[in-house]
């Protein structure tokens, strides 16, 4: 088992060099630190250094998280805005961050998630096949109205 650290400094600069190579929340950062066993006093101070000269921030993380989400892995608005809850990002910043996703770009990508699904489901019945898609983009954090204003 790794010792416990307690230098205000090292724990600083690691930190820092983890927010800098990507986009961090607060909740990322503190789980980091119990993996790397820090004081909770330390923690504390660390995290508070780090919000002020703006390594982490909050709304910043949500809107990158969610531009990522939506554009790399093509997730949908419920799925993006339950992994930004489970990291403690608060509403005001969740909405924020799912406002800067394109209505026209979010039904574009719906359209061709459908398309590319189409071609996969090899059932013949269309009622079946419809069921299909349905519940392949709501895993993806679609929304079931716009999923079947789109598949209609």
């Amino acid at each position: 088992m790794r010792p416990q650290l307690f230098d205000f400094d090292i724990v600083l600069s690691k930190a820092q060099k983890y927010c800098a190579y990507q986009e961090r929340c607060q909740w990322e950062l503190e789980k980091k630190f119990r993996d790397w066993r820090v004081d909770e006093e330390i923690q504390d101070e660390v995290i508070a250094t780090l919000i002020e000269q703006n390594f982490i921030k909050e709304e910043r993380f949500a809107i990158q998280f969610a531009s990522g989400r939506f554009r790399m892995k093509q997730w949908g608005k419920l799925k993006i805005k339950i992994e930004l809850k489970k990291r403690q990002i608060s509403s005001y910043s969740i909405n924020k961050a799912l406002e800067t996703i394109e209505e026209e770009e979010y039904r574009l990508t719906l359209q061709k998630l459908i398309l590319k699904k189409e071609k996969e489901i090899l059932v013949k019945n269309d009622f079946e096949k419809k069921q299909k898609i349905a519940q392949y983009l709501y895993s993806k954090g679609y929304e079931s109205e716009l999923i079947w204003e789109v598949l209609s």
